[in-house]
């Protein structure tokens, strides 16, 4: 585990807030916010994501249905669709592709820890707890 790995999954399960996520994303590099974006697609596809995350996903990532991610998200196989939205790379785009891998994340690994973990699991991000310098997640 690294700091990179802790905040995103921090992030993905509520336990900070978006706004500093965004935050540590626009600090990135290009190079650097690519890795983070593939890093993030590989994940999603791990916690098993299906077709039907899509509009749960749009919606808290705070997208509109025409945003191109959004669109991309809606066609085809997710797995296939995920690795072309995690590719966009005009920066208005990977800020919205971040939100939206941060909410499809959040909620196949939801799905998947209610589903497999629910009995205890050896995932280490399973076992997280709200950071102290962290402001309390919003319900």
């Amino acid at each position: 585990m690294n700091e990179r790995d802790l905040l995103l999954n921090e992030l993905a399960q509520g336990l900070r807030p978006m706004s500093e996520g965004i935050e540590w994303f626009n600090g990135l590099g290009q190079e650097q916010q690519s890795e983070v974006l593939l890093f993030l697609r590989h994940h999603c596809v791990q916690a098993r994501a299906v077709a039907e995350d899509a509009p749960e996903s749009i919606r808290r990532a705070g997208l509109r249905p025409t945003h191109t991610p959004a669109v991309l998200i809606s066609q085809g196989r997710i797995d296939e669709q995920l690795g072309k939205i995690a590719g966009l790379a005009p920066l208005d785009e990977r800020r919205k592709v971040f939100r939206l891998l941060i909410a499809v994340l959040t909620i196949a690994d939801a799905r998947r820890r209610e589903r497999f973990c629910s009995g205890g699991c050896g995932h280490w991000w399973h076992r997280l707890s709200p950071s102290p310098d962290s402001p309390a997640p919003s319900p």
